[in-house]
């Protein structure tokens, strides 16, 4: 598979439809159906309502997703506790995608999906872009396309299949099955889907905000040749240090009530931190001409400000190395995981004391262009987030910057590396597969 892979990511001339009009058909496709975003006051949520007494904002079907209160004690950062809203969402969702050989080359299917958070509201997802609630049709709306393939073992064979997380500063201990599924026999077609080669994506990933956070996340597990001569670190010496990451740090949540979170403010159309900083919890209307449902009202979390994520990259030994992270989230399942080198929203940590900045994110902000090898503004999750985006960069660094012995915390791998800890569950966060994604799908080279 990692030469099918690799096969499908050298190949930049699909069979269906070429890159350079992709972004017509995605036009094509936007002005075929009526999208239509507002924000409104939670009085106007339809089927959503502050409960008593607890004050979390929830769907009287009871299914979907809560918005409640977390409490976070941990040993990692400054902070030490803070309290903030968070979604949960315990079901798990499936993000799939589809692929087919068309002239001995692997196509993936790639659906132009609407999500009312994203700032150009259309982007290419994945074939299969459902949770639970969706595909079971709580919403009581139309099936989910091209679901068979992920749940009917006879309609094709598996090539990749993890659970991995979403955010976990915003969701609570929330995972999707990834997949990518090899389709047997003839795939009906669809106007709303096409067939594109991995090179196809990775051009398609140098632009702003057209392949969106779910298919980046399947997209890193699809493995390239390994050509990682010499780790810097070994498998087990890295497995070994992440497990002490995992062990050394306590962390602590407890699932609160929305109603009188500590710092946070409720009003008629916002929740909200009381010195403006980190996100606000709004409310929108939704009209989708192509969504199993055309219109419905939800929540959303807005972030304040863009976000800044980047792994620094060195060549240790003419093998190129990545400076990772182990992150702790509030929402992961297993306290810590796998980031990038930096990540981090800028405005959130202005008012700190330089010493408790984080580590290279001015390296980052002010790394000279020459030595950026990607850079590119993703959206988020734009079902459950407003306007959430981050430049996304490669940061070349050099001894002095980034030496061999990092900060605790930070360890060099290669990509390879990475990418095999994707067949496991809850190794690197989603921020970390999109990177990734840029590496599999030869966005970029280091």
């Amino acid at each position: 598979m990692p030469h099918r892979f690799a096969r499908s990511a050298a190949t930049t001339r699909g069979s269906h439809l070429s890159t350079e009009d992709v972004r017509d058909w995605l036009d094509g496709r936007g002005r075929a159906h009526r999208f239509q975003v507002d924000r409104i006051p939670f009085a106007q949520l339809d089927g959503w309502s502050f409960e008593e007494p607890t004050g979390n904002l929830t769907h009287r079907s009871g299914r979907f997703f809560t918005v409640e209160g977390l409490r976070v004690t941990s040993t990692a950062g400054p902070a030490g506790q803070w309290h903030q809203p968070i979604i949960n969402q315990p079901e798990v969702g499936i993000l799939g995608i589809v692929v087919k050989e068309f002239d001995g080359v692997l196509h993936f299917l790639m659906q132009a999906k609407m999500e009312p958070g994203n700032r150009n509201l259309l982007q290419l997802s994945p074939t299969v872009q459902a949770t639970r609630s969706n595909y079971t049709k709580a919403h009581q709306g139309a099936d989910v396309r091209y679901l068979q393939y992920f749940t009917d073992p006879a309609r094709g064979r598996v090539l990749t299949d993890a659970l991995q997380s979403e955010h976990g500063s915003w969701f609570h201990r929330k995972s999707n099955r990834n997949m990518i599924v090899e389709a047997v026999g003839d795939v009906p077609s669809h106007d709303d889907f096409c067939w594109l080669t991995l090179g196809q994506i990775g051009e398609l990933l140098r632009l702003d905000n057209v392949i969106n956070m779910d298919a980046r996340t399947v997209l890193a597990g699809a493995a390239l040749p390994d050509e990682d001569t010499a780790a810097l670190h070994p498998d087990t010496e890295l497995l070994s240090w992440f497990t002490a990451e995992r062990a050394r740090h306590d962390v602590a949540t407890e699932r609160i009530p929305l109603r009188n979170l500590p710092g946070w403010r409720h009003g008629e159309w916002t929740v909200h931190h009381e010195d403006g900083r980190y996100f606000d919890v709004m409310a929108v209307r939704v009209q989708a001409g192509s969504r199993e449902v055309a219109g419905w009202t939800q929540p959303l979390f807005e972030p304040k400000g863009t976000g800044v994520t980047a792994f620094l990259t060195r060549r240790i030994g003419g093998v190129p190395h990545l400076l990772a992270h182990a992150r702790v989230e509030g929402g992961f399942a297993d306290t810590v995981e796998l980031g990038p080198t930096v990540q981090y929203t800028p405005e959130n940590y202005a008012h700190l004391p330089e010493a408790d900045r984080p580590p290279f994110l001015d390296l980052v902000q002010h790394a000279d262009p020459a030595r950026v090898s990607y850079r590119a503004l993703h959206s988020e999750e734009g079902g459950r987030f407003l306007n959430a985006e981050s430049h996304y960069l490669f940061v070349q660094a050099d001894q002095d910057e980034a030496p061999l012995t990092p900060p605790p915390g930070y360890i060099w791998v290669t990509p390879h590396q990475l990418t095999s800890l994707l067949r496991h569950n809850h190794y690197l966060n989603v921020q970390a597969r999109t990177l990734l994604s840029c590496l599999t799908s030869q966005a970029v080279r280091l």
